[in-house]
């Protein structure tokens, strides 16, 4: 069978840097995607050491356990990340997870109530990468549905950090910024990294 192309690519990039979260979230998902639960269990593992605040690697990591027919730990996982993603203010991410706990007949954890949230002012967003209230984008970054998005749900500084990021996406896979399809896995690692669209 012959190696699976995306999961080559995103091997390198996790190798290039062993530091690269989105590298291993990539590479993770990947293995799963391709039923290989052993090599997503450690990559998406390597995530939550790198990122344990990556509400999103705890539903796969449970995924993967499950696909090996791991109950326990899928959901010990699932517990996590429900509490991670509760922390965070990711309701879509925990919503998910509980859901996975109810079908598995598990525990969904107590949550405390949310503190109040914080208050959004002129010039600011709540931010779905970090979760705190940033400063917004002087303008959205595209002239597209994600431009959009992205002017409304992500701060100045988190689209910062991505930018920082996204270079070394384009280094790290060697892409092509001129190919349509170089330009859709970049933007790929973008909505993953940003925590939009779950």
């Amino acid at each position: 069978m012959p190696a699976d192309p995306r999961i080559e690519q995103f091997r390198k990039m996790a190798e290039a840097d062993p530091d690269n979260e989105l590298g291993h979230f990539s590479l993770g998902r990947a293995y799963l995607d391709a039923g290989n639960a052993d090599g997503a269990i450690a990559a998406l593992g390597r995530v939550i050491q790198l990122r344990p605040d990556m509400s999103k690697a705890y539903e796969l990591l449970a995924s993967a356990h499950l696909a090996k027919g791991q109950k326990d730990l899928a959901i010990e996982q699932l517990q996590r990340g429900v509490r991670v993603a509760h922390g965070r203010g990711d309701a879509l991410a925990r919503q998910a997870m509980e859901r996975m706990l109810r079908d598995l007949g598990a525990a969904v954890p107590e949550l405390a109530a949310s503190a109040a949230p914080q208050a959004v002012g002129e010039g600011q967003v709540a931010c779905v990468h970090c979760g705190n209230v940033g400063p917004r984008l002087e303008r959205a970054p595209f002239r597209s549905a994600l431009g959009q998005e992205i002017l409304a749900k992500i701060c100045q500084p988190c689209w910062r950090e991505w930018l920082g990021m996204g270079t070394k996406v384009i280094n790290e896979l060697r892409l092509p910024m001129n190919d349509p399809q170089a330009q859709q896995v970049w933007e790929r690692h973008m909505v993953e990294f940003l925590n939009l669209g779950t």
